[in-house]
């Protein structure tokens, strides 16, 4: 049997793409969206740590991960845990965090 991973695609299209990118409604949508990125921008310069913000993105996405792996925790465990750099956590949490770090 012929190994697919090692197999190229040579069929893809090269690039730029020939479509037209810059259609009408895609340049109309511009105006709305810069002015929601600046908004978001001001919004952000409010929080007093914005890497809180990241952090808690990215917490979350490692607890639900290691859920498919049936490490089971709870964000406010998890949040506890992270912002005060315990050492004496749950190994679920420990698993979590280290998930995080990766």
């Amino acid at each position: 049997m012929k190994d697919l991973a090692q197999t190229p695609y040579n069929d893809l299209p090269s690039l730029p793409p020939k479509a037209e990118l810059e259609t009408k409604p895609v340049l109309k949508k511009l105006a709305s969206t810069r002015a929601a990125l600046a908004e978001m921008k001001v919004m952000g310069t409010l929080l007093p740590n914005q890497n809180m913000l990241i952090n808690t993105l990215t917490l979350r996405e490692a607890k639900e991960s290691s859920e498919i792996e049936n490490i089971i925790t709870t964000s406010d465990e998890l949040y506890k845990a992270f912002a005060l750099d315990s050492k004496q956590v749950d190994a679920n949490v420990k698993e979590v965090l280290n998930y995080r770090e990766a």
